[in-house]
């Protein structure tokens, strides 16, 4: 069994259980309310901002030309595919780019985000690869379930373009491009390293659960 499939199945209930939030079903069902999905918005936003610099990560410690240049990629669909989507979506609602980017980040995305940060500056590139990977690999099950469980989803004024964008094969490549990595340099590993990052896998993928259910509830600082 690989790697990435061992994870998999470690995760399962997590991701099931992401997978069906009221949030995610909502966006299916066309009937999430409006102010929880620019609250995600506006979140998610300031979350792909530090995202992206996790590939810049990837790119500095990748071992070779081919692997450097993928990770590029990757920072650019970001900054100008994911949150080029957000801007479009922010228009709608009269939000700027610039308030966009003064968002202030919950308690739960700022933790989210540094725990990824931090692993990045200080782990292996198997380190960093299994700690945003439930991010991407998620958000790709997710698109694709909702265009095969909810057929008329991707046409929802709304929520139509985010499920096409996170359904999509050009997404799913990129995804899968990670995936297969992850499990070429985990080969030979002892076990002792292959169970840390089995704990950052697992331990960004309760962290996708409560960012889902951050969004949802309306989280946020106490003070």
């Amino acid at each position: 069994m690989k790697f990435s499939q061992t994870l998999y199945k470690k995760v399962n209930e997590i991701w099931e259980k992401t997978h069906q939030h009221p949030f995610v079903i909502g966006m299916g069902q066309g009937d999430l309310p409006v102010e929880s999905f620019v609250r995600y918005m506006k979140q998610d936003y300031v979350f792909l901002i530090d995202y992206a610099k996790l590939f810049a990560f990837g790119s500095v410690k990748a071992k070779d030309l081919e692997t450097m240049a993928v990770f590029a990629k990757l920072l650019d669909e970001t900054l100008h595919g994911e949150m080029d989507l957000h801007r479009q979506y922010a228009a709608r609602f009269e939000i700027t780019n610039q308030q966009l980017e003064e968002t202030k980040p919950t308690p739960i995305n700022l933790a989210y985000t540094r725990y990824m940060l931090n692993v990045a500056q200080n782990g292996s590139l198997e380190e960093l690869i299994s700690t945003l990977l439930p991010c991407m690999w998620s958000y790709w099950e997710i698109g694709k379930m909702l265009a095969e469980n909810y057929p008329n989803s991707t046409e929802h004024p709304l929520y139509g373009e985010w499920i096409k964008m996170y359904s999509s094969k050009e997404f799913g490549s990129l995804a899968c491009w990670l995936i297969d990595l992850l499990d070429q340099l985990v080969e030979g590993k002892p076990d002792w390293e292959k169970q840390i990052l089995e704990e950052h896998f697992i331990t960004t993928s309760k962290f996708e659960y409560m960012f889902w259910d951050m969004v949802y509830q309306g989280g946020d600082w106490p003070v």
